[in-house]
């Protein structure tokens, strides 16, 4: 478990003197409201730390709560929901989508709140502050900044890109920038961070210096497609190939002998992680600096802590075709699975389940039910951990403490395959090979020995983060340089019902899953016309300028 201390402490020192208020939604007119406003804050190295500390957390919140699944997977259709959230899993999200705005708001937050880390470090850092110690702070804030950009800019295109809340009080000139020169952005963006943050963490889940190299490799490699038709700048296919080396040899993290340990409470700040939110079980205070995801995955009340209301979300049918052999023989060697998503009489041992026995309320450990007859889905099991008693007492309605991943060193390995792989049909570059090995084969898969396809990169990327809010980027990243392919993935997802029916209960050695008959609507039309998100309605109103042709951000 990770050493929470900076965080609550930030925290503490924060709240009492920040108005904390949602994001104001006219962002493009004032400054956000929550924000530290006293100039003798920044007195100390602690307090400088502190005032960094909620981008960890609170700012990525509105995000983190629901639309992180929404986005990144009900859109990229690596998961669904039976009922509910059906304007993103129909991939008919409009203007008015809850979850539309609460990301447009929570990346403006992170790019807002970072602006202001960075001018108030530089306006009132005092003699008491350390050069080291502010030049980092100031790199976190870029950090956070430059990746909000990247998912505003992978969901939206064009969008304003802000370095200075103040200007907006009587700039009324301000409008979108173009998709190239908002990615020309991050990656300044995140080169500087680079330069200055420091070797080390300075205090556990911290960012480092590899951590923004990692990110430039995931960002190059996103940038490669950009304004390209076919095949991807080579450019910035090496650079993405050159960081990522980087980040592997730096030996900095390494990947976890087991999948599953990955989200077996406590896992926060392991081997493998990269970069996490920050999230802290909260109990009954402080609004926003908990993870409040699980409250929504969790099939039932039964596992849970008086929410558990993700009975209708699960894993569509075209993910489950993703996982070698299932489809086709029932069963799968991919321990990514069971991790991931709940198949009918599967045991978890970490989870206690709540049920009656002899007609009296009792508890075991959890054993995934069988139940229905034409719809019993696989439902959501990654970021699920369990009741307060399996979670060390942290856990309560909507308010957990495990950490949300924003990047692993499985992604590290995949993108320096992806790279290498470049404009080829396929590969058989012996790293490359390696290093996907490295994830396929953790898995319990065997050893792939075949030339390395975009496929059978962009199938490994699939299974490995189901959950982790990262397919929908993946079909951007592909969008940019090949739409159509990108279309047609999207266009022969399978989003309909289904029913699996293990062999025996509990402890199947195979399931057998069978689409639900009466089911309609089972795929989506993605076109040009509606693959990036719109601008949410409310910010329209608010900021008419929204709607001006896009300029080049370094045109002046």
């Amino acid at each position: 478990m990770k050493n929470t201390k900076f965080f609550q402490y930030g925290i503490g020192l924060l709240t009492t003197m920040v108005v904390l208020a949602a994001c104001s939604e006219d962002f493009l007119e004032r400054p956000p409201k929550d924000a530290i406003v006293d100039g003798n804050f920044y007195q100390s190295d602690d307090q400088v730390m502190a005032g960094t500390a909620l981008l960890y957390s609170q700012v990525w919140f509105d995000y983190n709560d629901k639309a992180s699944y929404n986005l990144g997977d009900f859109r990229g259709g690596s998961a669904f929901s039976a009922w509910n959230d059906q304007d993103n899993v129909r991939f008919n999200t409009t203007a008015n989508t809850p979850e539309n705005g609460a990301s447009w708001r929570a990346f403006f937050n992170v790019v807002g709140q970072s602006n202001t880390a960075i001018q108030n470090i530089n306006r009132y850092a005092g003699e008491g502050v350390s050069p080291n110690i502010k030049r980092h702070a100031i790199a976190e804030a870029r950090f956070m900044r430059a990746l909000a950009y990247r998912f505003l800019v992978m969901n939206w295109g064009p969008v304003p890109i802000i370095t200075n809340n103040q200007t907006l009080l009587s700039d009324t000139t301000i409008s979108r920038n173009t998709v190239e020169s908002v990615w020309k952005f991050i990656t300044n963006e995140m080169r500087g961070a680079a330069a200055d943050l420091t070797e080390t963490p300075l205090q556990p889940g911290r960012l480092t210096k590899v951590a923004a190299e990692a990110m430039l490799a995931r960002f190059y490699l996103n940038r490669a497609g950009v304004g390209q038709t076919g095949s991807r700048n080579q450019v910035f296919l090496d650079s993405a190939k050159y960081f990522a080396k980087r980040v592997i040899d730096s030996k900095r993290y390494k990947l976890l002998p087991k999948y599953e340990s990955l989200f077996l409470f406590p896992y926060d700040n392991n081997e493998e992680s990269i970069f996490e939110l920050q999230w802290v079980f909260s109990g009954t205070t402080t609004w926003g600096t908990q993870n409040s995801t699980p409250a929504y995955l969790a099939y039932s009340p039964d596992i849970a802590n008086g929410d558990g209301w993700g009975g209708d979300k699960g894993a569509t049918l075209w993910v489950l075709n993703q996982y070698e052999g299932l489809m086709e023989n029932g069963r799968t060697l991919d321990q990514r699975l069971k991790a991931t998503f709940m198949l009918p009489g599967a045991q978890y041992p970490e989870i206690t389940q709540n049920i009656t026995l002899n007609g009296k309320p009792a508890t075991q450990r959890l054993i995934f039910p069988f139940t229905g007859t034409d719809q019993n889905f696989a439902s959501i099991k990654k970021y699920v951990t369990g009741q307060a008693v399996d979670n060390n007492g942290e856990a309560a309605s909507q308010r957990y403490g495990h950490d949300t991943y924003m990047m692993r060193l499985a992604e590290v390995y995949l993108i320096y395959a992806e790279a290498a792989l470049g404009n080829a049909g396929s590969t058989l570059d012996a790293t490359a090979l390696e290093y996907f090995n490295a994830v396929h084969m953790r898995s319990g898969l065997p050893k792939f020995e075949d030339p390395l396809t975009f496929d059978d990169i962009f199938r490994e990327r699939v299974v490995e983060f189901a959950m982790e809010g990262m397919c929908w980027y993946d079909l951007v990243s592909l969008h940019y340089y090949n739409a159509n392919k990108a279309y047609g993935i999207l266009n022969s997802q399978d989003r309909g019902g289904y029913f699996v029916a293990p062999n025996q209960f509990p402890d199947p050695t195979s399931w057998t899953i069978t689409p639900t008959s009466w089911w309609g609507n089972r795929t989506i039309n993605a076109y040009a016309g509606n693959f990036l998100l719109p601008i949410p309605a409310a910010e329209l109103s608010q900021a008419p300028n929204l709607r001006k042709e896009p300029v080049d951000y370094y045109a002046n």
